[in-house]
């Protein structure tokens, strides 16, 4: 089975490509033309806001499968510059399923959106369900939200297999340190270079969210690929929400630093929700998903990387 990964040189894409080798997929890459390939997978440069270059290279590859992670990701960036997390986002993901209705019409479309979809959640309705009311608070999440609605229309108008994703917080090596538990885990191994008592600056640690390994999300994303349902749209997580003072206390745990731990007003959200937990019934139901990774096992493997 031949499986095309586009937008794979990221945190997540590495994880998805040898997830997919290891269960047998012949794995086509692709890339940005300034971006590093990372891992021993076939990479080709492509650029999503030219349809001419996903045309092509769907005639050449004919995937049966395509997964659709290329995106702007960032959510102080879509503020920054929403003109450009829409281009991406939006018209990236019209010109793949464009090309596919023209090209590779028989091939199953994984598009990955995101849990920050759902916004403000009614915190009496946890975990989240996928027919709960979508209320997108920045220009990032209402940019996947579009690209949600954008694939179920042309699954219906157009009977393309395309099935849509809503992944929640993923953690593993490799992710940047702008994101919760890399950065105190870079910060916690920083002070142990230092044989010094250090600080650690933090943001809100009340709040809860559901944080899988990311080997277990891509996991999710093959599955889909094989038995996800058409039009329908997927939570996928662990199902559990941890407190971010929880997972920092584990980290604590794992060093013998001195480490006084700092509020830093700056590091808050302007809005933050208390919980975030989503309701991944329908992804067990329809795949026999299930999470594999202790997440302190996760926080170890991040801890050993830094240091």
């Amino acid at each position: 089975m031949k499986a095309l990964v586009i937008g794979a040189a990221g945190f997540v894409g590495p994880y998805l490509c040898k997830n997919l080798i290891d269960n047998g997929f012949d794995v086509l890459a692709t890339k940005l033309e300034n971006e590093n390939s990372k891992g021993d997978f076939k990479f080709v440069n492509l650029n999503i806001l030219k349809k001419e270059e996903i045309d092509a290279l769907l005639k050449e590859f004919a995937p049966d499968v395509i997964f659709h992670l290329a995106a702007q990701s960032s959510v102080k960036l879509s503020w920054e510059r929403p003109q450009l997390t829409f281009s991406i986002n939006v018209i990236g993901a019209i010109n793949l399923l464009e090309s596919v209705r023209e090209f590779a019409k028989n091939a199953k479309v994984v598009l990955i959106g995101s849990g920050e979809e759902y916004g403000q959640i009614d915190q009496s309705k946890l975990p989240v369900k996928e027919d709960a009311k979508i209320e997108a608070n920045n220009f990032y999440a209402v940019s996947k939200a579009t690209q949600n609605s954008i694939g179920r229309i042309y699954a219906k108008a157009y009977g393309l297999n395309v099935v849509s994703v809503r992944a929640f917080n993923h953690i593993g090596v490799g992710q940047l340190d702008t994101f919760v538990i890399p950065s105190f885990c870079k910060q916690v191994v920083e002070i142990e270079k230092t044989n010094k008592p250090g600080v650690i600056k933090v943001g809100n640690l009340s709040s809860k969210r559901d944080f899988t390994d990311v080997r277990d999300i891509v996991n999710a994303y093959r599955l889909l690929a094989l038995k996800g349902k058409s039009g329908e749209t997927y939570n996928v997580g662990s199902g559990r929400s941890y407190k971010i003072e929880d997972l920092l206390n584990i980290i604590l745990s794992l060093t013998n630093a001195s480490v006084k731990v700092e509020i830093d007003p700056a590091r808050f959200r302007p809005v933050d929700t208390p919980e975030v937990r989503a309701d991944i019934s329908k992804l067990v139901k329809d795949t026999g998903y299930k999470v594999k990774h202790d997440l302190k096992d996760t926080i170890k493997e991040i801890m050993d990387s830094y240091r």
